[in-house]
């Protein structure tokens, strides 16, 4: 069912042509004088919604107000609620997989929303490499690469499906980050299948000691060490991404305690199953990590929507996972939700490639460019899956990040979340610096495992 030899480690790195012609055209000099002006610095809407749940954009905050603690929001209590019963009202500003969930799970599954906040913005120097994207930035002749692109988002004025989906794999990143995370898939009568994975990575993409000048294209090299299952336990990898999928396929070696040996791995792509019992594939780690080759990407405008956002009370250190993962999903009462406009992206097969998904829609913040919904169909159209990412404002780097990663099996009701923290000693840290791209190379995967 693969559609190419493609990427270990697209499912490790939190990393033809329908629009090519329509969507290559640089940003007029117009255009980019919009950005921060008529427009945010992303390319947003600055207005809010006609009925006020949306506020105009603010991006004053470059961190939370003096003794607001990491999370200004916590002391606000929900609007109104979502749920099975006046899901028909509010239909407008849901996906259909919301929708889904929702009717799946109607004794249990809720939104509640929260007031909509845009206090916050990205740091200076990603918002002035994302006016330099915007002039420079664009696909390479088969839309498997882009050029131009350094330190932001490649796309904040996308005229094309392909450019968008770009946005969603060069999302704004912390230059270094390194710890561990949990993982975890919950099947229906309770039991939880877990994995963990301790991380080291290097994003020169982001890096102003590189600079747009010396950059070569090398978006996120990484080293991932298996902790959980314990048979797995030992395993490393090592990845090389880049931001030209065609040109430059990503690399990865592995060492393997059994043979204690390194070795180039064959890459995997597409929909191979990936995390404890294969609840989702390669090529939406993250809502979307890989090259878009296998999709025709249409743009389908912009889309009020209810979304996770500024989800900080799910990452609490003091939030036992017994209380954060529900038989069926997570926490309702744990989980914030506001509505935000999105670029809306739908994604059909090409001819001639097998894939579990034949179809996808995306849903990208237009304040950070992050995917935080998708729903997922199988080759007959039927919905299948559901995704979505959380996000919180990270002041420490300056931007907004995605944080735990949910997919929804809709036929088996099991469900998996990546990137939990909440009862880890070694959570993340990031932007600690004292990495180059020479730290990343199978000779020193073979020192790290000896």
């Amino acid at each position: 069912m693969l559609p190419r030899r493609r990427d270990i480690v697209t499912g490790l790195a939190a990393g033809a042509v329908l629009a090519l012609g329509r969507g290559t055209r640089r940003a007029e000099a117009a255009e980019v004088a919009a950005l921060g002006t008529t427009l945010t610095p992303f390319g947003a809407i600055r207005e809010g919604s006609s009925d006020g749940l949306l506020p105009a954009y603010g991006g004053t905050w470059l961190a939370p107000p003096a003794g607001a603690g990491a999370d200004p929001y916590a002391g606000e209590k929900p609007l109104f609620t979502i749920d099975s019963r006046n899901l028909d009202k509010h239909a407008a500003r849901l996906s259909e997989g919301q929708k889904a969930l929702l009717r799946r799970y109607p004794q249990s599954f809720r939104m509640d929303i929260y007031p909509s906040h845009r206090d916050f913005r990205f740091a200076d120097g990603i918002l002035a490499n994302l006016r330099l994207n915007a002039r420079s930035a664009a696909l390479t002749p088969d839309g498997e690469g882009v050029t131009g692109v350094f330190g932001a988002p490649a796309f904040p004025l996308p005229k094309s499906g392909l450019e968008a989906i770009w946005n969603a794999i060069t999302i704004a990143r912390p230059v270094t980050a390194r710890g561990t995370m949990d993982e975890a898939v919950v099947y229906p009568d309770g039991k939880i299948a877990w994995g963990a994975q301790k991380w080291d990575i290097y994003c020169p993409s982001y890096d102003p000691a590189v600079g747009r000048e010396r950059f070569d294209g090398t978006s996120v090299v990484l080293y991932r060490t298996t902790t959980k299952p314990d048979r797995e336990a030992g395993t490393i990898a090592l990845a090389r991404e880049y931001w030209d999928f065609g040109r430059r396929p990503t690399q990865a070696w592995a060492y393997v305690p059994g043979t204690r040996r390194v070795k180039q791995v064959a890459e995997i792509a597409g929909d191979y199953p990936v995390g404890p019992g294969g609840f989702h594939t390669v090529d939406d780690t993250g809502l979307w990590a890989q090259s878009p080759r296998c999709y025709d990407w249409e743009l389908a405008g912009r889309r009020e929507m209810f979304i996770p956002y500024h989800n900080n009370r799910l990452d609490d250190p003091g939030l036992p996972y017994k209380t954060l993962l529900g038989r069926a999903h997570l926490n309702p009462e744990l989980t914030r939700w506001e509505l935000h406009r999105c670029w809306v992206l739908k994604a059909r097969i090409k001819p001639g490639i097998r894939h579990i998904y034949g179809a996808r829609t995306l849903y990208l913040d237009e304040d950070s460019l992050i995917p935080v919904l998708s729903d997922l169909h199988d080759m007959q159209g039927r919905l299948y899956r559901v995704a979505l990412n959380t996000s919180v404002y990270d002041a420490g780097a300056q931007l907004y990040a995605p944080r735990l990663c949910v997919y929804h099996d809709l036929d088996s009701g099991a469900y998996m979340v990546d990137r939990l923290t909440n009862e880890v000693t070694d959570r993340m840290r990031i932007n600690e610096g004292g990495r180059s791209l020479s730290d990343y190379t199978p000779q020193q995967l073979q020192r790290k495992a000896v």
